[in-house]
């Protein structure tokens, strides 16, 4: 893309000036990534790096990837083989070949809330010893560990997170008398919406993503969906609100309810049909792809709370680099010293981000205030990073699990329910704890 671009392009060139700008104080708080052969201690099997390695991906973060590795080439006697998958086919196939324990690739991309079914296989490297004597971990988000953590071991690092805001059409709130600033609670949010004429919603509630509404604001209010004792806790008086909050807006009128990423959705959000788009930070970079035309209109701002004073940050999605622990020790070895090269060192992190919009769950990246607090010209003028980043470092942990599925399916079916056949919060909420209980076999908290 060109170097003019509306997302206010960093471009390689101001990233990268050679193997200078990654030493010295480049690479505060990581540790070296050169080869063992430049060591002056004896080479030893356990030390020892393959020549070359195979890292599995899909859509950008594959082309993410692909980025680093041409840096760390040129840095290191070594090939990367990146490839590009679909998504669901990549997970489909890594998940076999897991278990399978044998046909795996040497680094393998791992969504935040997939790390507990794959850690629970077994099948995953534990990295923990790697990581330690890196010194790296008080180098990423809190928030952004949960999933890739099991019994005190790491078995993954973190890649990007989606600090959450929103998006919302400059243009069309200026023109209909909305203040994005006068928006703090959700009842503001409402109330602002109300000044809208009846063909333009406030914002979209997407039928096929139910679960992950639900979620970035049960997360928002600090909840976990099971208690420590493993208790469902999805029905507690938070999650009730949440129903109670998002009937209410679509009661009055004011949602859309598009399956979001449809050309529907696209269509009402460029033509001007929905002014507002609670998301994450990724969602940027998709919006300036797919909506060009757009660019300039658009600000950011917090997700309201639930109540006056309440929190503002959560997150949504996020995704990891992880190891299978069925690969010989060589590749191992040159499969972290990449992975920590990538997701552990500012350059490579803000070459990801300003390339393909992936938010650095390195928390060091945000000391770069020429990134962050840059004035861009997609949000007419708004440092909008710095918001992300904010958002980013106040984001409360949430521990995904195997059981995950089953909330999402829960969450999914009765809040479409709800909508639907105009069903009450509260029993909403019980029927979708009581669905998860009966197939996890545990108890309601």
């Amino acid at each position: 893309m060109s170097q003019n671009t509306m997302y206010g392009r960093l471009g390689r060139r101001r990233l990268m000036t050679g193997a200078a700008a990654l030493s010295g104080a480049a690479l505060a708080g990581c540790v070296g990534t050169g080869d063992p052969d430049d060591d002056d201690s004896d080479d030893t099997d356990s030390d020892e790096m393959a020549d070359e390695i195979e890292a599995w991906g899909w859509d950008v973060a594959a082309r993410s990837l692909e980025l680093t590795a041409e840096e760390y080439e040129a840095e290191h006697d070594a090939t990367i083989n990146v490839e590009e998958h679909g998504q669901d086919a990549m997970k489909e196939d890594l998940r076999s070949r897991l278990t399978g324990g044998s046909g795996a690739p040497d680094v393998a991309m791992l969504e935040l809330i997939d790390g507990p079914a794959e850690i629970g296989t077994g099948a995953v490297q534990d990295i923990t010893d790697r990581v330690d004597e890196a010194g790296i971990e008080a180098d990423f988000v809190d928030g952004a560990w949960a999933s890739l953590v099991e019994d005190d071991s790491i078995y993954a690092l973190p890649w990007d997170i989606g600090p959450t805001a929103v998006f919302y059409r400059r243009d069309i709130y200026d023109e209909h008398g909305l203040d994005a600033d006068e928006i703090e609670t959700w009842d503001d949010f409402q109330e602002q919406g109300e000044q809208l004429p009846d063909d333009i919603y406030m914002f979209n509630i997407p039928e096929n993503d139910l679960d992950g509404v639900w979620r970035y604001q049960f997360r928002q209010l600090g909840n976990q969906p099971f208690t420590d004792d493993g208790e469902v806790n999805i029905h507690n008086d938070d999650s009730v609100m949440i129903a109670e909050t998002l009937k209410e807006l679509y009661d009055a009128g004011l949602a859309s309810t598009y399956d979001g990423w449809s050309t529907e959705w696209f269509n009402g959000y460029g033509e001007g049909e929905i002014a507002s788009l609670p998301s994450a930070a990724w969602m940027e970079g998709t919006l300036r792809d797919e909506l060009p035309d757009t660019a300039g209109n658009w600000g950011v701002y917090r997700i309201p709370a639930h109540e006056e004073g309440g929190p503002r940050a959560s997150n949504w999605g996020g995704s990891s680099l992880m190891i299978p622990s069925q690969i010989e020790s060589a590749e191992q070895n040159r499969a972290f010293d990449y992975v920590k090269w990538s997701l552990a060192t500012d350059e490579m992190q803000l070459l990801m981000y300003d390339e393909y919009g992936l938010f650095p769950a390195l928390e060091t990246t945000y000391d770069h205030d020429d990134v962050f607090d840059e004035e861009l010209d997609f949000y007419d003028g708004q440092a909008a990073r710095r918001l992300f980043a904010d958002v980013a470092e106040e984001m409360p942990e949430y521990e995904y699990s195997v059981d995950t599925p089953y909330v999402s399916d829960a969450i999914n079916n009765e809040f479409l329910r709800m909508l639907r056949d105009d069903e009450d919060p509260e029993e909403t909420v019980i029927a979708a704890a009581e669905y998860v209980a009966d197939r996890t076999d545990r108890d309601l908290a």
